[in-house]
């Protein structure tokens, strides 16, 4: 397989192996090992977007791996002097580049250019648009599966803007092919999709009523930079209505997990006491970040060493 843009793409056994895969990098056994498995490759950051979780954990996970990371952000490349995307990517492999993490505004935009033109170098979504993010949503789910043993009785609420959220897109996604049916979405009707995706048991408004025997939560911040003279509650309603504090989260079963893909805003979509709180994974999924990048990297290039 040569690139990673969303999961359509792999078959279920490639994506239970890409989980079996993050979750025994995660354990860092062969940590020294782990430092060959890309030794002489070259990976290259290309952001269009800031980042930091992101582009710092797939950073990580390639030095990890013993790849040589170079970091591009547009506004110091030529991009700013009017380079497309594709001639970017023909120059990074020409240079020698093995594979190029894209993050970039526009939806789709990966998807769009191979459909033109055959790209000779590995890519990977690191997010576009409000189209998908995979590799969140294959930390998520591994984060899932280390915190509850396995995704059976899996009950997801989604509360946010789903709307612009590519990481709401990229984990119904991925656990809708791994057979989670019960996952339930919030939020204001100007931030919900126009159709109820596939899997999805539930799209509400009411915050309450969907947290109702859920297990596990994801929050999602309101993502002002994707807005388009939408008109949304002030900061104060907005947390009164859709935040997540303490007696809200007690509205779901005892054992229920917090997760969110950050930048975090405390006081406007979740509090500081559930942030912080014994059921937050917030941290944890910032940990997997690194394992979930390595396994995709291994997915593309490792066995290009052998």
């Amino acid at each position: 397989m040569q690139h990673f843009l969303d999961f359509k793409q792999l078959s279920d056994h490639q994506i239970q192996s890409l989980l079996g895969r993050v979750l025994a990098f995660s354990r860092r056994v062969d940590a020294a090992a782990h430092r060959q498995l890309l030794k002489g490759k070259i990976i290259t950051n290309l952001f269009y977007e800031p980042s930091t979780r992101t582009r710092t954990s797939f950073e990580v996970a390639a030095h990890r791996m013993g790849a040589d990371v170079v970091n591009i952000s547009a506004g110091e490349s030529s991009v700013e002097k009017g380079e497309c995307l594709r001639d970017t990517l023909e120059t990074l492999h020409a240079i020698g580049v093995d594979a190029v993490v894209v993050r970039h505004p526009q939806t789709g935009v990966l998807n769009d250019l191979l459909a033109e033109k055959a790209i000779d170098i590995a890519l990977i979504n690191a997010g576009d648009g409000c189209g998908q993010h995979p590799s969140q949503a294959l930390l998520d789910t591994a984060i899932l599966i280390a915190a509850r043993g396995s995704l059976d009785g899996l009950k997801l609420v989604v509360a946010g803007d789903i709307l612009h959220s590519r990481v709401a897109a990229a984990n119904i996604q991925l656990l809708s092919r791994l057979g989670i049916d019960d996952i339930r979405l919030v939020g204001p009707t100007q931030l919900l999709p126009d159709v109820c995706p596939e899997n999805v048991s539930l799209m509400t408004e009411n915050f309450d009523a969907a947290l109702a025997g859920a297990n596990a939560v994801m929050m999602l911040r309101i993502q002002h930079e994707r807005m388009d003279g939408l008109e949304l509650p002030d900061a104060d309603d907005y947390y009164q209505r859709w935040g997540l504090d303490e007696s809200r989260l007690k509205l779901a079963q005892p054992d229920c997990v917090v997760l969110h893909p950050g930048p975090v805003n405390r006081g406007v979509e979740i509090s500081n006491a559930v942030a912080d709180g014994p059921q937050s994974l917030i941290r944890q999924q910032v940990v997997m970040g690194v394992p979930a990048r390595m396994a995709i990297f291994h997915l593309l290039l490792a066995d290009t060493n052998n």
